[in-house]
């Protein structure tokens, strides 16, 4: 009779949290029984398993306490035996403290196995095995039933995928909890659980790597999370990141890592419960308009302080924010004053990057201006930090945040005395859990900030100012509000002429209504809170069309099995064409070459292809191959005589498209390389301070020749329509008048032929004689025309407008100049 023998090394009694796989003791405080799989008594878990009735040495408790000393009483004299032994390198004797570590993280938690590694796609991993039965038990279930009870919900190109068993086990769990923070974040047992998760999301499947005991504490350690896991995984944790910003927050956390490792992501994890927890911390007592409403951040240190200017003076003193306002207590000589309240729930409430400075000179980049309203005061807060402006970004981020969010509530949400928000379950509590989302936000970046993981923008890790200028963030913003304040809808809603009926289903009594939004759980956004135009574009309407199309299992407006929320639609449609823009905005910043000289270089190589065509061209016009020159033009002459200009543009339209797509077609097949439409300059030759002064000196003087040539043709063309010299504007006008009588009489066929060989004869021999005189003829007759007069007034800053009127007017007559100021101020001639 063939039997298995399973094993499990004892856990210690030390109260320091074990690595993976966990001690069962720290799940001690999760809602699940777990009373017909462990017994705090012992230990050990040793059972047998024979083929036909499987039977246990668990269920006989004494059989099992017995074995358990056993193995004790053998542990302690073998660490008593091999103590003297344990070595360093160098020959010094291990730390008792960490050989105690080690022997932690060799235990193994996987005391029984109840779920099937096997699946129709391959052996599931480790990770996914741990990552199942944790979760499973922790709904009170095992991975067994657990596994079960999803192949019978999801269908079946669902239900074969080992990472939609791990999603269905995670989030049903997640599932049963409503906070505004997941409570369970606080143990560290479930922060490295949700960490085994998301690696076994990556890597459901064996890869032959994995061991099925692991005694080695790197295992973890040198494992990292890619961004696909972490931005599926971790939004639909309450509090720890939101879908439109996730990719940014994985960002920031990664650095120049490969991806998120497990130091990582416990330090990010215990840093946001401290922001949270000083959050409650906060006195708020003093102040009875200040403790309705929650406080955000507190901005106040002696050694980066905060300033208040005004007038050119700095007051120091200690910024409060809070999810409505913001406040600042001024320190004076004789104590702390009375705190200000800035609101930045009103329209028209912004807030800018600032740069101040005493005496008027603004040279310290670390300030914001705050305002709330377009009629309000303005502050202008600096926010004192040596090290760069990253204090002052983080904060206007911050301060953004707030005011973002109510102009997101202001758009998308209903307005407080709606009485249709009383016929959708939940509505009423819309408005708290889009401040709570902004509150967590600001949160986020600011355990970002401790642990110095901040991306150059802030502004792209907090949800409502991100999306302010995002692509495509009005579909966002439109399933943000519907995760809001939609819900199943608890009454009739419809028109005024129209009675309410109770009792019927929402699916029934809104069959007939298109205009009304739904939610992927079914919860409903009514048509009348839909103020913002937004709806009624193309790309709302595309997007709402297909938002009823799924094919996973529903768990929750945020959690969704094999499928993607709303929400998480419209972000990574949103991210997607953000790194499209990126892209591209790349590429302008790339070309965007510093330095005049390399400018015109870079222009000329542009240029470079019409240059070529312009040479081309001038080569014809001279005759030098005549044989090209004679097919030229006798192919001109034919499209002239044959009626055929009418069809040159066209076909120079097709022609291009062909080339276009012939480029596109042999891009595609790798025949033109990498570096076909790069553009190539040479770059300058190194030079001082002293030549780039001059290079630029002599830049702009071409520059300044250029526009002097250019106003001087301007004012001799103003001269001849304006006939400030008469002779030659009548001379103009005489010739206009004999080329529009041509243009009557003769075909413009004809015409164009003439002009064609004119053209192409003024090098030849018989008339270059006469087109050379014709030339320096107009050149004499234009340089005869005079420009037009010229005045430049004296600066006058207090009237700028009258003064240029008045001193235009002191050329001809003096008393005009008395009669406009008396015109002016009438009072003084009364």
């Amino acid at each position: 009779m063939s039997r298995e023998l399973f094993l499990c090394q004892p856990t210690t009694s030390s109260s320091s949290s074990s690595f993976y796989p966990f001690p069962r003791r720290e799940f001690r405080n999760f809602p699940y029984s777990t009373t017909r799989y462990q017994n705090p008594r012992f230990r050990f878990k040793l059972f047998y398993k024979f083929p036909g009735n499987k039977w246990k040495l668990n269920d006989i408790d004494a059989v099992q306490e017995r074995l358990n000393s056993w193995f004790l009483r053998t542990q302690n004299f073998l660490n008593e035996v091999t103590a003297p032994l344990i070595k360093t390198a160098h020959g010094i004797k291990s730390d008792p403290e960490d050989a105690q570590e080690k022997m932690e993280f060799g235990e193994v938690f996987m005391t029984e196995q109840t779920v099937d590694r096997r699946t129709p796609n391959g052996d599931l991993s480790l990770a996914a095995i741990v990552s199942i039965e944790q979760f499973s038990r922790m709904n009170g279930l095992t991975g067994r039933k657990m596994r079960k009870i999803f192949e019978t919900l999801a269908p079946e190109s669902v239900r074969n995928d080992a990472r939609n068993l791990v999603e269905y086990c995670c989030f049903r769990y997640l599932s049963r909890d409503n906070s505004d923070i997941h409570p369970s974040l606080k143990e560290a047992a479930f922060q490295r659980l949700i960490f085994i998760t998301m690696f076994a999301w990556e890597h459901p499947y064996n890869e032959g790597c994995d061991s099925y005991v692991l005694t080695s504490k790197s295992y973890l350690q040198s494992k990292h999370v890619g961004e696909e896991a972490f931005v599926r995984i971790t939004p639909a944790i309450a509090g720890v990141a939101d879908r439109s910003t996730a990719h940014n927050l994985f960002k920031a956390l990664v650095g120049d890592e490969p991806g998120i490792s497990l130091n990582v992501w416990t330090t990010y994890i215990t840093e946001l419960l401290k922001v949270h927890q000083g959050r409650k911390s906060y006195q708020i007592q003093e102040n009875t308009q200040l403790s309705r409403e929650h406080i955000l951040c507190i901005g106040s240190s002696r050694k980066r302080p905060v300033l208040k200017w005004e007038n050119n003076i700095a007051w120091p003193g200690k910024l409060t924010l809070t999810d409505n306002a913001l406040y600042f207590e001024a320190i004076g000589l004789t104590g702390p004053k009375e705190a200000i309240r800035l609101d930045l729930t009103r329209y028209g409430s912004r807030v800018e990057k600032a740069r101040v400075g005493p005496l008027g000179f603004a040279f310290f980049d670390s300030a914001v201006s705050v305002s709330s309203g377009l009629k309000s005061e303005t502050w202008v807060i600096e926010f004192v930090d040596f090290g760069g402006e990253m204090r002052r970004d983080v904060w206007h981020a911050f301060i953004s945040e707030v005011i973002s969010l109510y102009e997101f509530i202001r758009e998308y949400g209903p307005d407080d005395d709606d009485p249709s928000v009383c016929h959708v379950y939940g509505a009423h509590r819309g408005k708290k859990r889009a401040i709570t989302s902004a509150a967590n936000s600001i949160a986020r970046l600011h355990s970002l900030q401790f642990i110095r993981k901040l991306s150059e923008d802030p502004a792209k890790l907090v949800q409502f100012t991100y999306l302010r200028n995002a692509p495509y963030s009005v579909v966002v913003y439109q399933t943000l509000a519907v995760h809001f304040w939609g819900g199943p809808l608890i009454a009739k809603f419809r028109n005024a002429d129209q009675q309410p009926t109770e009792g019927v289903r929402p699916s029934e009594e809104l069959s007939g209504i298109s205009n009304h939004v739904f939610d992927i759980d079914g919860s409903v956004y009514l048509r009348e809170w839909m103020k913002s135009p937004s709806w009624a574009s193309s790309t709302s309407i595309d997007f709402w069309k297909n938002a009823s199309l799924r094919q996973g299992v529903v768990l929750g407006k945020n959690l969704v099995v094999a499928d993607m929320s709303l929400v998480e639609r419209a972000a990574l449609t949103c991210k997607e064409k953000n790194q499209i823009v990126e892209k591209t905005q790349a590429t302008i910043n790339a070309a965007m070459i510093q330095g005049i000289p390399s400018n015109i270089d870079l222009f000329k190589e542009l240029m470079f292809p019409l240059t070529i065509i312009a040479n081309n061209f001038e080569k014809l016009r001279c005759w030098e191959e005549p044989h090209l020159t004679v097919s030229f033009l006798a192919f001109a002459y034919v499209l002239i005589f044959r009626n055929l200009l009418s069809y040159v543009f066209p076909v120079t339209l097709i022609i291009a498209a062909a080339a276009m797509l012939l480029l596109k077609g042999l891009k595609e097949q790798g025949r033109l390389g990498r570096s076909f439409g790069r553009v190539t300059i040479r770059d300058q030759p190194p030079s001082n301070t002293i030549q780039k002064i001059i290079a630029v000196k002599q830049a702009m003087s071409d520059l300044e020749n250029y526009l002097q040539n250019l106003n001087v043709t301007l004012l001799k063309i103003r001269t001849i329509v304006l006939s400030g010299q008469p002779q030659i504007t009548s001379e103009v006008a005489l010739v206009l008048l004999c080329a529009a009588t041509t243009l009557l009489v003769f075909p413009f066929r004809y015409i164009l032929a003439f002009l064609l060989l004119d053209l192409f004869t003024r090098e030849l021999e018989f008339r270059r004689e006469m087109v050379m005189r014709f030339m320096s003829f107009v050149k004499e007759r234009w340089a005869t025309v005079p420009a037009a007069p010229v005045v430049v007034l004296p600066f006058d800053g207090d009237e700028p407008g009258t003064e240029n009127v008045t001193k235009e007017s002191n050329q001809g007559n003096q008393n005009n100049i008395k009669e406009d100021k008396a015109v002016r101020s009438p009072d003084r001639t009364l």
